[in-house]
C-alpha cells in the first residue's frame, strides 16, 4: 500500500511539473553563431538529444567527438550526423562513465591528440532500476550521471583553460526537484550511494542536483580562466532514457502506457529538447552567467537545495575523494 500511495503521489507530481514545463515555456535556439575551427565533446550522442545536439553543433562547423559507450551506435549517428551536415569532423571515441577507468583512458587519449576542446557537454544520463553498482562500487546513477562527468572534466580542464573562451555544460533535468520531496537537502551524504534506501526517483534527483551544484562550484572555480559553466533542463522529451520505465513507475500495468503517452502529449521532440543545450554552447551573451541553470533558452533560479554554495563545495570535496582527484 505504501508503494502505490508513493507511486501515486509521485505521479500527480511528476505529471504536473512536465504539464506546467510544457504549456508555459518554449524555445528554439536563433542564434547563428559558426564554431570553425572548434572542437566539441558531447557525451552519450549516439541517440537522442546527444545526438541532435552533434548534429547542430557539426552544421556550425565544429570538429565533433561522439564519447560513448556504444561504439557500433556511435558510428552509426556518426554517419548520419556527416550525411546530414557535410561535415567530415565527427569523430567517434569509446567513453563509459560508469567506469573510472574508461574516463581516464579517454581523458588521456583527448588531451594527447587534441589541440584544443572548446565545449564539453557532459550528456549521458541514466535512470537506474533495480539498484546497481558501477564498476568502482558507486550507485548507477549518481556514479554516472555525476561522478563520471566530475572526474571527466576535471580531467580536461586544462585543454580547456588552454582554449579559452570555451564552455562546459552539464544537463540536468527538472528531476533535481525529486530529491527534495523525498530529503529537503538533496544530497545524502551519509548514504550517497543509497545502500541503505534505494529509491529510484530520489537516486535520479540527487544526481541531477549534483549536476547542478558541480556546475555551480565549477563556475566558482574557473573564475577569470575563461572557462564558463552552466546546467539546465531539456525538457520533457520521450527518448531512450525511458528505456526502464516498466520499473521506473512502481504500477507497470497502468503507469507506464500513461507515462508513455503523456510523454507523447506533452513532451517535446528530441530536437526541441536539444535546444537549450544547443543555447548554452553558442549563445554569447551568457558567458556571465557561469554557474547558472537554464531552461527553455533562459536563466532560471533553482529550488534552495540546489544552489547552496556549502553544499556545492562538500559535494565537489566529496566527488574529488570518491574519484581520486587532487583538491
Amino acid at each position: 500500500m505504501k508503494i502505490v500511495v508513493t507511486a501515486i503521489s509521485v505521479g500527480i507530481v511528476a505529471v504536473l511539473m512536465y504539464t506546467w514545463g510544457q504549456f508555459t515555456a518554449s524555445c528554439w535556439c536563433d542564434s547563428k553563431a559558426r564554431l570553425d575551427g572548434k572542437t566539441v565533446i558531447v557525451t552519450g550522442s549516439n541517440t537522442g538529444i546527444g545526438k541532435e545536439t552533434a548534429r547542430d553543433l557539426a552544421r556550425r562547423g565544429a570538429k565533433v567527438i561522439l564519447a560513448c559507450r556504444n561504439i557500433t551506435k556511435a558510428a552509426a549517428a556518426a554517419e548520419d550526423i556527416e550525411r546530414s551536415t557535410s561535415n567530415g569532423k565527427i569523430v567517434v571515441q569509446k567513453l563509459d562513465l560508469s567506469s573510472l577507468a574508461s574516463v581516464r583512458e579517454f581523458a588521456k587519449k583527448i588531451n594527447q591528440e587534441e589541440e584544443r576542446l572548446d565545449v564539453l557537454i557532459n550528456n549521458a544520463g541514466v535512470v537506474q532500476s533495480p539498484r546497481k553498482e558501477t564498476e568502482d562500487g558507486f550507485e548507477m546513477t549518481f556514479g554516472t550521471n555525476h561522478l563520471g562527468h566530475f572526474l571527466l572534466t576535471n580531467l580536461l580542464l586544462n585543454l580547456l583553460k588552454k582554449s579559452a573562451s570555451s564552455r562546459v555544460i552539464n544537463v540536468s533535468s527538472d528531476g533535481y526537484k525529486f530529491a527534495w520531496l523525498f530529503d529537503y537537502t538533496g544530497i545524502r551524504f551519509d548514504d550517497i550511494h543509497l545502500k541503505k534506501d534505494f529509491n529510484i526517483w530520489f537516486a535520479y534527483g540527487q544526481s541531477k542536483t549534483a549536476n547542478i551544484l558541480f556546475t555551480l562550484e565549477l563556475g566558482k572555480r574557473l573564475e577569470g580562466t575563461g572557462v564558463t559553466s552552466y546546467s539546465l533542463h531539456p525538457g520533457t522529451i520521450n527518448t531512450e532514457i525511458n528505456r526502464h520505465a516498466h520499473t521506473f513507475y512502481p504500477l507497470p500495468t497502468i503507469s507506464v502506457p500513461v507515462a508513455n503517452f503523456l510523454f507523447r502529449l506533452l513532451g517535446k521532440t528530441i530536437v526541441e529538447g536539444a535546444q537549450t543545450t544547443i543555447y548554452c554552447a553558442v549563445e554569447e551573451s551568457i558567458v556571465t552567467s557561469s554557474g547558472s541553470f537554464f531552461r527553455d533558452c533562459a536563466l532560471q533560479e533553482v529550488w534552495p537545495h540546489a544552489q547552496d554554495q556549502d553544499v556545492a563545495k562538500r559535494l565537489w570535496e566529496f566527488s574529488a575523494e570518491s574519484v581520486g582527484l587532487e583538491t
